[in-house]
């Protein structure tokens, strides 16, 4: 066999025995080593890849276990007759061609490639200086603790209790968690029927709107605000609504006028982090109420409060179960986890978990058992006032270096949250900032994404330091201001 075929895939972290069997189960099902075919003595194997004889051969026991591979006595190993019965033969590969058929003009019903998204490089961690919003930290990962609950959820007790088809059903004692636990610190009382496991935050806002939007709906949404949720309302109907928001959150006037539905970020407002006063929050309570609206409350980052009175959730102050509230444990735990929650009144959640069985059935049953581990244990607050007091500090040394570097440009100080809004002089054109701002190894997020027609220019930046150590951000915040100094001056 040619010497290509064996050589052992990159590093990442797996032992020299799983990286064995993993080149040769490529190699079989890519149809190189075909049905019937010797593979190498151990001996020989061990030589070329510079291991160890035992470890090839406890890869060839392992792979003949697996039924991969057959052992034959006084003869080898050989790949298994049986392994790739049953597997269709490949087809003539499709011509490469950059025209699209003819028959699928048309066809799809909305151009989302159309709509502005939120864009962040992919490669963000090799910049020094990443004001990113909402990235991981991998230092604030409580690694032991997860890997515990991991472990637990690969016995057999556990499998057994997760690996079934739940049909649309979801892990009972994680919504036992969330009802006693997380939804609790903010002041709401939910029963376990009223509660739905989402795939993070995002699908439990798809979730909401398909339930509540025809395509003759009203929907009023913040200006600016959340791109994602808009992006969602405009893929339903073409009556979204800019709502415009001040240094208290949503205005609250008559704009609410015929909405059937309004999505407000009410701890956070998103992206200016202004919090809504409880006095407000109360008067969107009222206007839902004369108005008949329902209220979707998108509670993000609700546990990151420096303030030492915390407004309620609009869903605490709720009577008349008028709001829908979409919650994320993803925010605390990690972006790349997708795991969020929906309230509402039963009979709402019982369409949206129709809805939901429909789309996934329901969010991986492993996945949910872990997290339910993880809250029950108490590793979830603990790593909520690890998350405060790390954040906290971060929070402090931003507003120490932008009232050194950047005076005045703070739009809202809100006592919360992990990033600031902030405004540039008027001539500052913020995309063209942050294309330059990257090539001197700073990250910034432009605010024009975040509009739903965005002023020209728009001289307004996101500058997220959930990703940033503290020693780095009066560095990288001194490095933006030199950006900002060097732009031509207006004519």
């Amino acid at each position: 066999m040619p010497d290509v075929l064996f050589q052992l895939p990159d590093d990442d972290g797996a032992s020299l025995q799983t990286r064995i069997r993993e080149m040769l189960v490529s190699a079989i099902l890519d149809g190189h080593l075909p049905p019937g075919s010797p593979v190498p003595s151990g001996r020989k194997l061990a030589q070329q890849l510079k291991v160890a004889r035992n470890t090839v051969v406890l890869a060839y026991e392992h792979l003949v276990d697996e039924g991969y591979l057959v052992a034959r006595e006084r003869s080898g190993f050989y790949v298994s007759e049986d392994i790739v019965k049953g597997r269709a033969r490949a087809g003539a590969k499709p011509r490469a061609t950059a025209a699209e058929p003819d028959h699928w003009r048309g066809r799809i019903r909305v151009d989302l490639l159309r709509q502005r998204q939120i864009d962040k490089p992919h490669d963000w961690q090799r910049y020094r200086y990443p004001f990113l919003y909402g990235q991981f930290d991998p230092a604030l990962f409580p690694i032991a603790d997860w890997r515990e609950c991991c472990r637990d959820a690969a016995s057999v007790r556990a499998i057994n209790a997760w690996a079934g088809d739940r049909a649309d059903r979801d892990d009972p004692e994680l919504i036992e968690q969330i009802h006693t636990r997380v939804l609790p610190r903010r002041g709401v009382w939910a029963n376990p029927d009223e509660i739905l496991v989402t795939l993070g935050a995002q699908h439990a806002i798809y979730l909401a709107a398909q339930l509540l939007l025809s395509p003759g709906s009203t929907v009023g949404v913040e200006d600016p605000g959340y791109t994602d949720a808009r992006n969602v309302f405009k893929s339903l109907t073409r009556r979204v609504r800019a709502l415009p928001v001040d240094e208290s959150g949503l205005v609250i006037d008559r704009r609410l006028d015929g909405c059937q539905c309004v999505y407000v970020t009410p701890s956070h407002q998103y992206p200016t982090t202004a919090t809504m006063p409880v006095a407000r929050r109360q008067d969107l309570l009222d206007a839902a109420r004369r108005k008949d609206l329902i209220v979707i409350e998108d509670d993000y980052e609700s546990e990151l409060n420096y303030s030492d009175e915390p407004a309620p959730a609009l869903k605490s102050l709720d009577e008349e179960q008028r709001v829908v509230y979409v919650g994320s444990l993803s925010k605390t735990l990690a972006p790349g986890l997708r795991m969020g929650y929906l309230v509402g009144p039963r009979s709402f959640i019982e369409q949206a978990r129709v809805l939901r069985r429909l789309m996934l059935r329901h969010p991986p049953a492993n996945n949910q058992y872990i997290v339910s581990q993880f809250l029950k244990r108490g590793y979830h607050d603990a790593l909520v006032r690890r998350l405060h007091h790390t954040l906290r500090d971060r929070w402090r040394v931003m507003v120490q270096a932008l009232d050194v570097h950047f005076p005045g440009a703070v739009v809202n100080r809100a006592f919360g949250g992990s990033a600031f809004w902030v405004e540039l002089p008027g001539h500052i054109d913020a995309e063209a900032l942050e294309t330059r701002a990257r090539n001197r190894g700073v990250l910034v997020e432009a605010g024009n994404v975040f509009y739903d027609r965005p002023p020209k220019p728009c001289n307004q930046v996101r500058l997220g330091f959930s990703s940033i150590p503290s020693d780095r951000i009066p560095d990288g915040l001194a490095e933006l201001a030199s950006v900002v100094k060097d732009w031509p001056s207006p004519v």
